[in-house]
């Protein structure tokens, strides 16, 4: 009998080891445990804005979302982040609406290869077009960038196509009829210090620190757009608004710069689980006032914003959930 109750208490003791072990294994401060989940987010050059945030997004998903390995790296900008998306590299990045409903579609560089698994998690902030110069350059407007030695951004980036859509609508011939240079904002500010360069394209919220740097240090100002080239741009292309960049946005800006924007958005796969994208969505949006301390593009946004202005792009089923659960979708 005695040898009985000791059989038993061991077993007790057992059971109640076992027992302990795994509610320890399910959860990590509270949370439930999970298999993790690594978010490769690909952004832009260190010297935009896109970079700085896809490090507070990493940030901020790895400290809220136990389960969540995220790593943000330096990229060409939106067109090798729509194709490392695609390639399964990437799961979640930033871009235009533009060359997001391009990859969607399959159309112009994506042409042939359709990525219809491409879903928005939420939309931002509008990006606007920044055409610097060198004062003396003798560049007033686009028109005036004719022969000249133009930086149009990194092969395969976002400022490339922009600067081709743009010239061609102010009637310049692209690339023949100036001096391309492909470099990305790095190099341009450097270029442009040593006048090797005389203005760059650069696609970024406001402030970027590009311009910021070109302003400050290498003699630079912004171009502004007509307002012809921006209609004729609306009316090819429906995803293109006219944008103000506010007097005082830079060093010695001392007027409105009228220029053309396009919505930059945040993307991710149908691949990627609901649930998942569920989590990252709502801790985004819970956590914006203190990713707006450290990224001024996102200063005046607001969660109504990120469904608006899409271009027609399906929202992940995760974030309609999330949005839903809000009250910003039905």
């Amino acid at each position: 009998m005695k040898r009985v109750l000791l059989l038993i208490l061991a077993t007790l003791v057992i059971l109640s080891g076992c027992i302990g072990t795994t509610d320890e294994s399910k959860t990590k401060n509270g949370q439930e445990e999970r298999e993790t989940v690594v978010i490769n987010i690909p952004t832009a050059a260190t010297t935009g804005a896109l970079y700085p945030l896809g490090s507070s997004l990493a940030k901020l998903w790895n400290d809220e979302l136990g389960y969540v390995k995220a790593n943000a790296q330096a990229s060409n900008g939106g067109i090798e982040n729509l194709n490392l998306l695609q390639s399964g590299e990437a799961q979640v990045s930033m871009a235009v609406t533009s060359i997001m409903y391009q990859s969607y579609k399959g159309e112009a560089v994506f042409e042939g290869r359709p990525n219809e698994k491409l879903r928005v998690l939420s939309g931002l902030y509008y990006n606007p077009n920044q055409v610097v110069v060198r004062r003396d350059a003798g560049i007033d407007s686009l028109r005036d960038i004719e022969g000249k030695s133009f930086a149009s951004g990194a092969p395969g980036s976002t400022t490339e196509v922009e600067t081709k859509l743009h010239l061609e609508e102010a009637g310049v011939d692209y690339p023949d009829g100036l001096n391309v240079q492909f470099v990305g904002f790095t190099e341009a500010i450097d270029l442009m210090r040593n006048k090797q360069l005389d203005g760059a394209w650069i696609m970024a919220g406001l402030p970027t620190a590009a311009v910021t740097e070109i302003t400050t240090t290498a003699n630079g100002k912004l171009v502004p757009i007509d307002e012809e080239v921006i209609a004729g741009l609306k009316g090819k292309y429906p995803w293109y608004a006219e944008y103000t960049i506010p007097a005082g946005t830079y060093e010695g800006q001392e007027q409105d710069i009228t220029t053309s924007a396009i919505k930059m958005a945040m993307f991710t796969s149908a691949d990627l689980p609901e649930d998942v994208v569920y989590d990252l969505t709502k801790a985004f949006w819970e956590n914006i006032d203190t990713l707006k301390q450290s990224n001024s593009a996102l200063k005046d946004l607001k969660i109504e914003d990120a469904v608006t202005d899409l271009a027609g792009l399906p929202l992940h089923d995760g974030a309609i959930k999330y949005y839903k659960e809000v009250g910003v979708l039905k």
